[in-house]
């Protein structure tokens, strides 16, 4: 099964990812690579995190007893100069860690203390992790009050902007967050899921332009060389190009959000190559695509990249 456009065109790669035996996968939500071209999944079931080579074949896994749990949800690898970290929420229970790739907590990020914003009755979701090249760590408070946290490196609390609402720099369900830093400055691009839009904002929360065109339900990010991959909700997965512009979507199937039960669909139902509910993207050096699906017992889909 192909995908794509003649000049980005993918296709499927069968059966990959196959757990070993007493391994089961709950929701898969987050996907991230290594520097090795191994594959991280994060899911709902312990434990959380599975290791895939890009072949699919299973390496290792580990867990966050007690940290992370059944509301797993971030999940962000970022290459620093002594090692590479990933970063990880439960938005269950609030908690944001960063760890080695083996599951070592190095570090935990905190609920800010604002009390307007969190009071009686409103509780702190985090959604998503993004670091920039200064080191100051954006949490995105995606399914609680719909804010973004920015911290030191150390993780201090420094400034936090947002809130509900449509208007610009107001924010409903901000799922996912990336800083984007192939442009003439760093950006932070937020996927404004419930607004059905992206939002750009400078690294100091300030509002600067919205992406709404070519998307339906953005979750995430992944920015790749000159491209910004990511998995809309509704089916599909989407790439722009360095200046936010279509260039293919992937594995799209427009029927399958509409189906009753969605996004726990009946096995019969899905399909190589075609995308149900894609929550999670990374791609690896050779540019092929890895998708992780928000399905109760997981989906994987790895999209070979063929040249044209």
């Amino acid at each position: 099964m192909r995908t794509g456009t003649s000049a980005m065109l993918y296709e499927a790669v069968e059966g990959w990812g196959t757990l070993p035996e007493g391994i089961n996968f709950g929701y898969t939500h987050g996907i991230v690579v290594d520097g090795n071209d191994n594959i991280y999944v994060l899911h709902s079931l312990q434990p959380n995190v599975v290791v895939f080579d890009r072949d699919g074949k299973y390496l290792s896994s580990w867990k966050l007893e007690g940290i992370i749990g059944t509301g797993a949800h971030a999940f962000y690898l970022h290459r620093e100069a002594d090692a590479e970290y990933v970063y990880l929420s439960d938005s269950n229970n609030g908690n944001v860690v960063k760890t080695t790739l083996q599951g070592e907590v190095v570090l935990r990020l905190t609920r800010p203390d604002l009390p307007d914003v969190y009071g009686e009755g409103k509780p702190y979701k985090p959604t998503d992790v993004a670091v920039a090249p200064n080191g100051d760590i954006y949490v995105a408070d995606g399914y609680g009050q719909h804010w973004v946290h920015r911290y030191s490196a150390e993780g201090q609390w420094l400034s936090s902007f947002g809130g509900t609402g449509s208007e610009p720099g107001k924010l409903n369900s901000p799922h996912g967050i990336s800083v984007k830093t192939s442009g003439a400055e760093p950006e932070l691009y937020v996927a404004d899921r419930g607004n059905y839009r992206i939002q750009v904002f400078t690294l100091d929360g300030t509002h600067k332009r919205f992406v709404d065109h070519d998307m339906d339900r953005p979750c995430s990010f992944y920015f790749h060389e000159d491209k910004m991959y990511f998995p809309d909700l509704n089916s599909r997965v989407t790439i722009f190009d360095e200046h936010d512009r279509l260039l293919a979507h992937l594995g799209e199937d427009q029927q399958a959000y509409k189906q009753k039960g969605w996004p726990n669909l009946p096995k019969e139902y899905y399909r190589p190559g075609k995308l149900s509910s894609p929550h999670g993207v990374c791609v690896d050096s050779q540019g092929s695509v890895y998708v992780a699906e928000w399905i109760s017992d997981g989906r994987l889909t790895k999209l070979r990249r063929v040249q044209a």
